[in-house]
């Protein structure tokens, strides 16, 4: 399942409920699994497909593969031509965009490298090397320590081992942690900041079907963009590319996808998922409700506020479907009765070790105490930590500004990740950006997460007393958003360079709500790693090794939002007793136009009314296929046996909404964009010859 990407302020807000290093899989089946490149199982995919996957053909994909903010992409030309969602780089589209020149309304094609318009703080990564640190890492932890003692320990190892790898190599440098602590393993990318928009479909074209088509099939979106890396002022020169096939497939296909999954929590404990369904779900499902509210209220009002929130309601609308589908699938008791037997069966073999009950028989019931302790304070961490109620851009400068002051206070290896000298420059790049701000579009965001607040707690609650100051939620919103300075990019920069003198001695209201807060958010992050996140690193860690003792090399880690490979064919499914093909046409994307009286949100843009009769009715559109993947996948690749891109992902179908917890191979689907309609498309739509020329030579 592949669900669009979430805009940056959601980001902030809607964390993933467990930390992204994911816990063990079970024993992969079928065409399940998010591979990570050193643990590709290559003999099982010989054995299935025929096919002999090479350590060449894995370097291809792996130095092709590219990974954005949010989402993934692939090199597509030797001139660092890169393919993404349009969905992946609506926000920069918008960004991009004034009233006078709307981009996602009426398209952008830059016809010359003279004509593509850099984007502002964007960072995309290229994974290099995978190196294996578990023995570093664990070897911080003394017996003795309690799980907090040992996750800071853990903690003060990564950051020496990024930094020491950033130093050395001048590569970013993260430690990932596997299996939930069953391993970690050292990623090196190569950055790219200097990024051009080159091409990007209009809006409607990119999302037809809108929110009621998103994660159904049969669909008919070119959801593509394509933007072009740079480095010293010139185009890049990738080590890899893929080359578009004009061929393409047919049913039956062996086909891969590399990407960046973002995280997976598919053996997640009965209690965890539990607790998942009971509390967290639910409250941010609360708070995506309250924000489709606002976006429409604020959309109503006219065109150029619709142009400003657009992107955003995209993105709450299927953030809305996401965890509504989830939750969906965690109150089906097929579900928790799968992960209760399969739970089940893995505690008795633990059991009837005394040894290994001895090292892992603990593990189910920590785990449980852990979460249902969380439930007391995860209205607090939400609102304070995660920020939910302070729902502005400039919150979250002014929240990375102090921290950041703070932080580099610090020696480097007790800071919190993110501050690290490692990681520093990501964030400053981000940080220092000039982009677009609207103030009545932030006071009206802000305004309802206040008030979300305080309806949550209650308007005589400390907090909400001493945030409000007395005054409602929309004048609390007003003078917090007109006092401040943190519109400028240069003054943000300044404000770093002073320091915490300068951040402590700071009157900008935004800076001094920040500053106010911050000491309660830090204990409840704190709180929650030391009784959460630590003890089910520990946890998770027991649960994995006993997987490895049982099954061994055959499971795979959830996901991380690092480079992954997933197999799988293409293959159509049956739905309501009916046959579902696994292709769709651009005739097909007509018919449906008029079929549903060409009215939002299947309403075709100008040209391709315009263009309809130079179009090949017959040409393949999006197909479908059964590889394994989440959100993140937005973006990626699909790849056949030749090393060739015959697709583009962007999308799962509504059965695959419960992938996150498990995988069925007759059902979950991932949608994409077929390399014949986009070369179409870019040829007899938008007259982009010179582009669609650049994908095949």
């Amino acid at each position: 399942m592949d669900f669009r990407k979430l805009s940056r302020a959601l980001l902030a807000a809607l964390i993933t409920f467990s930390s992204l290093a994911g816990v063990a899989t079970t024993t992969a089946r079928a065409d399940e699994g998010m591979w990570p490149f050193n643990q590709v199982p290559r003999a099982e995919i010989k054995r299935k497909y025929g096919f002999e996957v090479t350590d060449e053909f894995l370097k291809k994909l792996q130095l092709a593969s590219v990974r954005f903010p949010n989402g993934s992409g692939s090199f597509v030309s030797p001139d660092g031509l890169i393919l993404t969602n349009y969905h992946i780089i609506e926000d920069a589209v918008g960004e991009l965009s004034t009233a006078e020149r709307d981009y996602a309304k009426n398209g952008f094609v830059a016809r010359t490298r003279a004509e593509e318009l850099k984007i502002p703080g964007y960072e995309l990564n290229v994974l290099q090397s995978i190196e294996d640190v578990t023995n570093r890492v664990n070897a911080s932890v003394k017996p003795e320590m309690s799980a907090g003692d040992a996750f800071s320990a853990r903690r003060t190892a990564i950051a020496a081992i990024e930094k020491e790898s950033t130093e050395k190599t001048g590569l970013r440098s993260d430690v990932v942690t596997l299996y939930q602590g069953g391993k970690y393993n050292l990623y090196r990318y190569k950055k790219y900041t200097d990024v051009r928009l080159v091409f990007a479909p209009e809006f409607q074209a990119a999302f037809f079907g809108g929110d009621p088509d998103n994660f159904e099939y049969p669909r008919f979106n070119v959801d593509m963009g394509l933007v072009r890396a740079y480095e010293n002022d010139k185009p890049a020169r990738p080590d890899s590319y893929l080359r578009f096939s004009k061929e393409g497939t047919k049913e039956g296909d062996l086909v891969f996808v590399t990407g960046h999954p973002g995280s997976t929590q598919r053996l997640n404990t009965v209690a965890h998922i539990e607790a998942l369904r009971d509390t967290s779900i639910p409250l941010v499902i609360r708070m995506l409700e309250r924000r489709e509210a606002l976006l429409k209220k604020y959309m109503a009002m006219g065109e150029e506020q619709t142009r400003r929130a657009q992107n955003e309601l995209n993105s709450t609308q299927n953030a809305l479907k996401v965890y509504r589908g989830q939750l969906a699938g965690l109150k089906d008791p097929t579900l928790i009765s799968y992960k209760q037997k399969s739970e089940g069966m893995l505690r008795k073999a633990v059991m009837s070790s005394p040894q290994r009950q001895k090292e892992y028989g603990d593990a189910w019931d920590a785990i449980a105490k852990g979460r249902r302790g969380l439930s007391a304070y995860e209205r607090d961490r939400r609102f304070l930590d995660l920020a939910a109620g302070f729902n502005t851009v400039l919150f979250n400068y002014a929240r990375a500004l102090v921290r950041l002051a703070e932080e580099s206070a610090k020696p480097n290896a007790e800071r919190l990740p993110e501050y690290t000298d490692a990681r520093r420059a990501s964030l400053e790049n981000v940080l220092f950006a000039q982009t677009p701000m609207y103030d009545d579009y932030e006071k009206m965001k802000l305004a309802d997460s206040l008030d979300f607040m305080r309806e949550a707690y209650g308007a005589d609650h400390e907090l909400v007393k001493r945030v409000l100051m007395g005054k409602t939620p929309e004048a609390r919103a007003a003078e917090l958003i007109d006092g401040s300075k943190l519109k400028d990019a240069a003054y943000r920069k300044q404000l770093a360079a002073g320091g915490k003198k300068a951040i402590d001695e700071s009157t900008d209201p935004m800076i001094q709500l920040a500053r106010g807060i911050d000491r309660e958010a830090r204990e409840l992050s704190k709180r929650y790693n030391n009784e959460v996140l630590a003890v089910e690193r520990s946890a998770y860690a027991k649960i994995a090794r006993a997987l490895f003792e049982t099954e061994g090399d055959r499971i795979y880690p959830d996901a991380t939002f690092t480079l992954r490979l997933s197999y799988g064919a293409v293959k159509g499914y049956t739905e309501d007793g009916k046959p579902v093909v696994p292709y769709t046409t651009l005739g097909g994307l007509y018919e449906r136009a008029n079929l549903k009286g060409n009215k939002f949100p299947y309403v075709l843009a100008p040209r391709w009314s315009e263009k309809k009769a130079a179009v090949d009715p017959k040409t393949p559109f999006n197909l479908v296929s059964t590889n394994d993947i989440i959100g993140g996948n937005s973006g990626s690749p699909l790849i056949d046996k030749k090393g060739e891109l015959i697709g583009l992902v962007f999308d799962g179908n509504r059965q695959s909404i419960v992938g996150n917890f498990y995988y069925d191979e007759s059902i979950n689907r991932t949608i994409s964009v077929d390399s014949r309609g986009m070369l179409e498309i870019l040829r007899k739509i938008f007259d982009a010859k010179e582009i669609a020329d650049e994908l095949t030579r």
